[in-house]
């Protein structure tokens, strides 16, 4: 007995001594193995924010495991979407804020799914950094558990790769994966689209992820420059940069369990010029008052400060309208209600008419 214990105790010594052997070489190659589990343990209590009926096991397994119930759906169609945050991410690191990106990111994939008249069921996400500090990667995945609990979605799984050499070590680059489900006979898909369709607007938070390259061009975007307070923001530059992406699945979701709802766009990169015509079937024209959209300031200063034309601020830009939603006219006054006591801001914007295939501004 004594034998066996003092073997078993030298055998885990050896075994200790190998694994730190194993990370001092590891290190010296500029991977920390042990932030990486010190990075598990921080975002724990987040992941554990995003249970939701269905989810099964916990984090550290191989794969994200997720139930979906016997009977629930009778015809039940998987809608899968993956997106990353894109250069806004420069902003997070000149401010050195990092729980935002993480609703970015799931945003930017939830939405696209709801579009389709999904509901989300699980998010993943992948962090590819420099170097792994443990509190930075816990930021970061905080805001991608606040996205998910928006979106009334779980966080059942994600990757942190460490990249010595090949990033900087105080940046990284955050890309998400989200599944749905849906009904099949009431999913979205524009081919009950018809004319005299209302168009309805939703609006945006701001410019949500897309079109900072440009942005960054326009304003020169530096720690002085995001500094600067315009009056007409109310907030410094990079305040207003840094608003999250607006998740609207919860309300979409509600507003498609009370109305049928013939198509939706997400405007994102590509503006209204790219993105409403992906909701339109062959010989409908989305025709969209400019003036009943919702308008804020930020993009009246990029357009200003960059003496960008306005179809180019329409082609990159949601110009504060961040959903197009195209409903029987009977129904409008009812779904903008809807929308409304969910907390979006939401109007009829114009209507669909016979025509090519596109959207007009007028």
């Amino acid at each position: 007995m004594n034998f066996n214990g003092i073997f078993v105790g030298r055998k885990a010594m050896e075994i200790a001594i190998m694994e730190k052997s194993f990370s001092e070489s590891y290190a010296a190659a500029g991977v920390d193995v042990t932030a990486g589990y010190e990075s598990v343990e921080l975002i724990k209590s987040h992941v554990k924010r995003t249970n939701i009926p269905g989810v099964l096991g916990g984090i550290g397994g191989f794969g994200g495991m997720f139930e979906i119930a016997a009977n629930e759906y009778k015809n039940p169609v998987l809608v899968s979407g993956t997106d990353g945050v894109g250069t806004k991410i420069k902003l997070a690191f000149l401010m050195d804020k990092h729980n935002t990106v993480g609703i970015d990111c799931v945003a930017m994939c939830v939405n696209d799914v709801a579009c389709s008249g999904a509901k989300p069921l699980f998010f993943l996400d992948y962090i590819a950094c420099g170097k792994n500090y443990p509190e930075k990667i816990e930021q970061i995945v905080s805001g991608v558990a606040e996205g998910c609990v928006q979106a009334g979605c779980a966080l059942v799984g994600g990757e942190t790769a460490e990249h010595p050499g090949l990033m900087p070590e105080e940046e990284y680059d955050l890309a998400g994966f989200t599944v749905g489900i849906g009904e099949k006979d009431r999913l979205v898909s524009g081919e009950n689209l018809k004319e005299g369709n209302a168009v309805i607007g939703v609006a945006s938070s701001g410019v949500h992820s897309n079109g900072f390259s440009l942005i960054r061009k326009v304003f020169d975007v530096n720690e002085r420059t995001i500094s600067v307070k315009y009056d007409e923001l109310g907030k410094t530059l990079g305040e207003e940069l840094i608003t999250p992406t607006r998740i609207y699945v919860k309300p979409l979701l509600a507003l498609m369990d009370k109305v049928n709802v013939n198509a939706i766009s997400h405007i994102t990169g590509g503006g209204f010029y790219e993105n409403v015509p992906r909701m339109l079937k062959d010989g409908f024209t989305a025709v969209i008052e400019k003036d009943k959209c919702f308008k804020k300031p930020i993009f009246d200063l990029i357009a200003k400060t960059g003496d960008i034309p306005e179809r180019d601020m329409y082609n990159t830009f949601n110009m504060g309208t961040g959903l197009v939603i195209a409903v029987d006219s009977e129904k409008a006054d009812e779904a903008v209600r809807i929308l409304n006591e969910k907390g979006e801001r939401a109007s009829v914007i114009g209507e669909i008419k016979s025509g090519e295939k596109g959207v007009e501004l007028v």
